[in-house]
């Protein structure tokens, strides 16, 4: 039986690099880090204030007030990103509305309207119910089924910094299977207190922008956002003229469940995952052009991932080149991997390898191609997006022209 080829005919991304596709891709191709003062709510008890805010959003610029007081943060992000990857397929003009489905990567969702109505609570008011509307973290897919009129399945997956990426291998699972015709997959999160303030307590937030792979990297920059692709077969997106922004080729994923953050040391795991998603997608190593890494910043994280690589691509390790895009995002949690999917499938069709940016020194610890000195161009068609989460959840995912 001959493997379909699931065709990304839509990418819609709203996040602090960038409100839209063109703008986002000219700070990923620029290097343009958006990591910076956080004023939603009081940063000033952590040591680390700093993160990749959507700032001075206007709900109102994209909304009218009934659509924007009933849809949390998360949600209008979801809505925003969600629309330019439909707008950009056009496939809703073209199938039935039971024939498209929706797969999200959820992680905090509404937790900041919730946090809103806990201070009016605690002082005395009353505290609109509305603010807790968004709570949930089924309710992102709810509210783009409904806001959108797609009525095929409905899904959401929560497995930490990994739902978004799992969540558009579900989406492509879904329409290979011929389960859906097309499926609007990725993944929408928004900083919060509780996010803050965890991972803050967890002693691996940078007070400084993030510097993946670096020396003297202190941890994450935490960030917010949401990335959706539309995915559906290449035949039928050829039949109707579409454009193919790239390929879902294959993925894997896997529940290490060494340790409830920590990665499992030695890379292993990693590597037996990155390479059952090349299996999966029918390439060989020798084929991937770069990697577009989890590269979150922390020390344990960027050690474990080199030594994957090194375990996947043996000698020629030192020749594919590592990236992480954290370093411009922030850490997106739920959205992170749907984002970072965009962006792969962004810059392997501009032929370029994008900058991680914030270098500090070179790690000893971290000794492959990191590309730290400035983007590149590149006549790749292979990628590879990795996501590794707390709990073990891992999802890597491979990207093709």
């Amino acid at each position: 039986m001959t493997k379909p080829r699931i065709a990304i005919t839509g990418i819609g991304v709203f996040c602090a690099a960038g409100r839209d596709v063109p703008s986002f891709t000219a700070s990923l191709l620029e290097g343009r880090s958006a990591i910076g003062p956080v004023d939603l709510f009081d940063v000033s008890p952590f040591p680390a204030r700093i993160g990749a805010q959507v700032r001075n959003f206007e709900p109102r610029d994209y909304f009218d007030r009934r659509t924007a007081d009933h849809l949390s943060r998360a949600d209008q992000f979801a809505v925003i990103a969600a629309g330019e990857a439909l707008a950009a397929s056009g496939i809703r003009e073209r199938l039935d509305p039971f024939d498209i489905g929706v797969c999200v990567g959820a992680g905090a969702a509404g937790m900041i309207q919730g946090e809103e109505w806990l201070r009016e609570r605690i002082e005395g008011k009353a505290g609109h119910p509305t603010q807790l509307r968004g709570l949930l973290p089924d309710r992102s897919a709810t509210v783009l089924s409904a806001h959108f009129g797609l009525h095929g399945y409905q899904g959401s997956i929560t497995t930490a910094c990994s739902s978004s990426a799992t969540a558009i291998s579900w989406g492509a699972d879904l329409v290979a299977t011929d389960r859906l015709k097309a499926c609007l997959c990725g993944g929408t999160d928004t900083l919060s207190l509780l996010t803050f303030t965890g991972f803050n307590s967890l002693r691996v937030v940078d007070p400084e922008p993030c510097s993946p792979f670096s020396l003297g990297r202190q941890g994450i920059s935490l960030g917010e956002g949401a990335a959706f692709l539309v995915l559906e077969r290449e035949e039928e997106a050829r039949a109707r003229g579409a454009r193919i922004h790239g390929f879902i080729r294959g993925y894997a994923l896997a529940g290490e469940a060494y340790h409830m953050t920590a990665p499992e040391p030695s890379g292993g795991e990693a590597a037996r995952v990155i390479g059952d998603a090349l299996a999966a997608a029918g390439v060989s190593p020798e084929e991937v052009g770069w990697v577009n890494a989890h590269g979150t910043g922390t020390q344990l994280n960027d050690v474990v991932e080199s030594k994957a690589m090194r375990q996947v691509f043996g000698e020629r390790a030192g020749q594919v080149p590592l990236v992480s895009t954290k370093g411009m995002t922030g850490h997106c949690l739920g959205a992170a991997g749907a984002i970072e999917i965009a962006a792969t499938a962004i810059a392997l069709g501009a032929g370029a390898i994008p900058q991680t940016l914030n270098f500090r020194g070179a790690d000893p610890e971290c000794d492959l191609d990191y590309c730290h000195g400035g983007g590149r161009q590149s006549d790749a068609s292979i990628v590879l997006s990795n996501s590794f989460a707390f709990g073990g959840n891992i999802t890597c995912v491979v990207v093709g022209k």
